[in-house]
């Protein structure tokens, strides 16, 4: 059995679950998510606590047992806190913009690269380069906060382009002169 799948979900106050055989919907505070589980697994509320178990022995449930937990631990902190991620502009001349719900980004391309959000999800900027993505779904907020680093990946040499707050760039030893 899984040591992830076996821990149980505490369910906070304002939180709402709602369990209708394979479909999970969470309503809390900052948005509402649903999501349809795969063949194997069964979720159920105890009290304020959510557990899921394989619904049988076979390998195919047990395979998704933790991944089912750790989907709906997911789903259960992110309509109860949100989910961010930030990313860093480093460039002279790069930066960025918020116009309306869409991020503008100007990374050294001949135009400004626009970015519109999906639902649930917003963009704030600090200062000019300091992007943060946030939003209840940690799925969304990932995939979107890639879409915007694949905007201007950094580059090895002087670091310029756009990473995630914290990311390590491995640097290289540019050409040597003539001698």
């Amino acid at each position: 059995m899984s040591r992830i799948g076996k821990a149980p979900i505490p369910i906070p106050e304002k939180v709402n679950v709602t369990l209708s055989g394979l479909a999970v919907t969470v309503k809390g505070p900052k948005g509402e998510l649903q999501r349809t589980l795969p063949d194997g697994v069964a979720v159920s509320q105890q009290e304020n606590t959510l557990v899921v178990t394989p619904s049988n022995g076979s390998r195919r449930s047990r395979e998704r047992h933790g991944l089912c937990r750790t989907l709906v631990a997911n789903m259960v902190e992110g309509v109860s806190q949100g989910f961010t991620r930030k990313l860093e502009i480093i460039g002279v001349g790069y930066r960025a913009q918020v116009q309306g719900r869409k991020l503008v980004v100007t990374a050294g391309y001949s135009h400004p690269v626009e970015v519109n959000p999906p639902e649930g999800v917003s963009f704030t900027v600090e200062g000019t380069t300091q992007v943060i993505v946030s939003g209840a779904n940690k799925e969304l907020v990932g995939n979107e906060a890639a879409k915007i680093r694949a905007i201007r990946p950094p580059e090895p040499y002087k670091g310029k382009g756009i990473k995630y707050a914290g990311e390590r760039i491995l640097r290289k030893a540019g050409k040597t002169g003539k001698k």
